[in-house]
């Protein structure tokens, strides 16, 4: 907390962008870090989730925003897909160190 009790704004890592011109043409890159860290915290979830037992709720992946992103432009919400529609995706296309757990749903 601030001095004037006020939450501290959250520093998230979000997507940079970058505008690149040759020419007439404009193109932009998207780019995010993922740090060793977000990765460290989804290995730890995922040796941790087969000896525990969930409730109603399971943390079940950890999807960067510019993957999100990737997904929209090629046709595929997240927002809109089932929970084995989205770890299948990840597992096609080799992002499963994106899962949270062990756990098949």
């Amino acid at each position: 907390m601030t001095k004037d009790n006020k939450p501290a704004p959250r520093t998230l890592l979000g997507v940079e962008t970058e505008y690149l011109q040759e020419g007439n043409n404009v193109t932009f890159k998207h780019t995010q870090e993922i740090t060793p860290a977000f990765m460290d915290d989804l290995k730890d979830s995922r040796n941790a989730s087969s000896e525990t037992r969930e409730k109603d709720f399971q943390r079940v992946a950890s999807i960067p925003v510019a993957v999100h992103e990737q997904w929209l432009r090629e046709g595929f919400d997240l927002y809109k897909a089932s929970v084995k529609e989205i770890t299948k995706r990840l597992r096609d296309q080799s992002l499963d160190y994106f899962m949270a757990t062990d756990k098949r749903n």
